[in-house]
């Protein structure tokens, strides 16, 4: 690795470019500056983002500054040509919640500040990525602090985990912090699957994944007041008052694990469930309502 040079690295760039991609991770905030602010204060997990590592690596062995941030101009000339967005990578962003809001990560949020303003002034769309993993009550203030540096500009968050110790569960850990902070502001959640830390995820892992990250952001959408965002769960309360459970399965995120889990525990009661059974709270009000005798011993 140490053997590439610049222009090895921005040809790879544009070859991406090139073959139609719609948007790319560049590296450009951890700059040498950045590195001697990490070293100087030290972190529990260091680096843990990829692109970051080696790059880190490679300005480590070469003396070299970072290429993505010398020749910037020359990475905005590439992606203004064949239309690419800039997903600006957090090389530094926190791999456990010691490291959250650090000085190695703010520093970089400046650089990352600096080269969104110089992306749109060269007519390139940017977003810029976050943690990570972090505590609940930091997520708020990363994300006003974020929109702040980087003028408002798409925040791309990673989670973020709001524990470290949800291994094989990060999928919740994750959905929990990308629900605070897409409330709070951000724009883009990143989707976590169980094998996170772990392995390759199967496609049941995927599928988690993805739904756990959709049920997030919903549920921020609702928080934030975003126009017919509670409509599909009014109308699921609604279906649920009527025992229809045919409509319950078209506005569930995933209803074919809805139905399947139904189906392979079969009510007694007919229209139930056998959460309660014949019990229902619902079949009662509406037996109720309607004037009908209730039989506890009959279905």
């Amino acid at each position: 690795m140490v053997e590439l040079t610049a222009e090895d690295l921005l040809h790879v760039l544009e070859v991406h470019a090139q073959d139609g991609v719609d948007f790319v991770t560049v590296h450009a905030g951890i700059t040498r500056s950045v590195v001697q602010t990490f070293k100087q204060t030290g972190r529990l997990m260091n680096i843990v983002s990829r692109g970051g590592s080696l790059l880190f690596g490679w300005m480590e062995v070469t003396g070299n500054e970072n290429p993505f941030y010398e020749h910037f101009d020359r990475v905005l000339e590439i992606c203004h040509e064949h239309d690419v967005t800039i997903s600006l990578g957090d090389s530094c962003r926190p791999g456990c919640l010691y490291d959250a809001n650090d000085a190695v990560e703010t520093a970089e949020m400046i650089e990352l500040g600096k080269l969104t303003k110089r992306a749109w002034d060269a007519g390139v769309q940017v977003m810029v990525e976050g943690p990570g993993h972090m505590a609940i009550d930091e997520i708020a203030a990363n994300v006003k602090l974020q929109k702040r540096l980087c003028h408002n500009a798409p925040y791309y968050v990673l989670g973020p985990l709001v524990t470290d110790i949800g291994v094989g569960y990060d999928h919740i850990t994750a959905a929990i912090g990308g629900a605070i902070s897409a409330s709070a502001g951000a724009d883009f959640l990143c989707y976590v699957t169980p094998a996170e830390h772990l392995c390759l995820p199967d496609a049941h892992d995927v599928l988690e994944g993805l739904i756990a990250t959709k049920i997030a952001a919903h549920a921020a959408d609702i928080a934030k007041g975003v126009p017919g965002a509670r409509d599909v769960d009014n109308r699921m309360g609604q279906a649920r008052r009527k025992l229809d459970w045919d409509q319950m399965w078209g506005y569930a995120l995933d209803p074919a694990t809805a139905r399947e889990r139904r189906e392979a525990s079969p009510a007694a009661t007919e229209g139930t469930c056998t959460m309660c059974g014949k019990m229902c709270a619902v079949r009662t009000v509406n037996k109720v309502l309607e004037g009908t005798t209730i039989d506890l011993d009959a279905s």
